[in-house]
């Protein structure tokens, strides 16, 4: 049973080394998530450490999927956006594991994303993801619209430059 939910920074915090399994996971298989091989299990704690004052603020929203009780998937929506840009959101960190992949957890994350975003009155989602990966077609299959792709816009993985394709998607339209 897929369940998804919010995790308070409190919750976080105790779930820390969870989180950053997750992370650590889907670098070590390849995801352009912002980091490069070697990526160590401390490096990933750090990311979600210095997460925590953000998740604290509210300025970040965390979405976990769990199976079986244990977390396997996150997400998390950027909501500190300046005055004029209250109306959207960045999308941002869509892990799973990949012993919990093609199970429906990335599509479970987005969705629910999505109903927390309009609950908030965000109606204008947006993220980028490498160019080709498997991300890229789970967003077009989910309705975002690709606006282009900046060639050699970050490191993959491995360290070579790799394209990034930019997204967004109106939930206005989508409802």
């Amino acid at each position: 049973m897929t369940a998804i939910e919010i995790l308070p920074v409190e919750a976080a915090e105790r779930e820390l080394d969870a989180l950053a399994e997750v992370l650590w996971d889907c670098v070590d298989g390849g995801a352009g998530v912002n980091f490069v091989k070697p990526f160590s299990m401390e490096e990933a704690r750090g990311f979600w450490h210095r997460a925590m004052p953000r998740i604290a603020a509210g300025a970040d929203l965390l979405l976990v999927a769990r199976l079986e009780g244990r977390i396997c998937g996150t997400v998390m929506l950027g909501l500190d956006t300046p005055p004029n840009q209250q109306h959207r959101t960045d999308v941002k960190k869509l892990l799973v594991h990949r012993r919990a992949r093609r199970k429906g957890l990335a599509r479970a994350l987005m969705l629910t994303a999505e109903e927390e975003a309009r609950r908030r009155g965000r109606h204008l989602l947006t993220l980028d993801t490498q160019q080709g990966s498997l991300a890229e077609g789970l967003y077009r299959k989910l309705g975002y619209i690709a606006v282009g792709v900046i060639p050699g816009y970050a490191l993959s993985t491995e360290g070579e430059p790799a394209g990034c394709t930019f997204f967004y998607k109106d939930l206005r339209r989508s409802a």
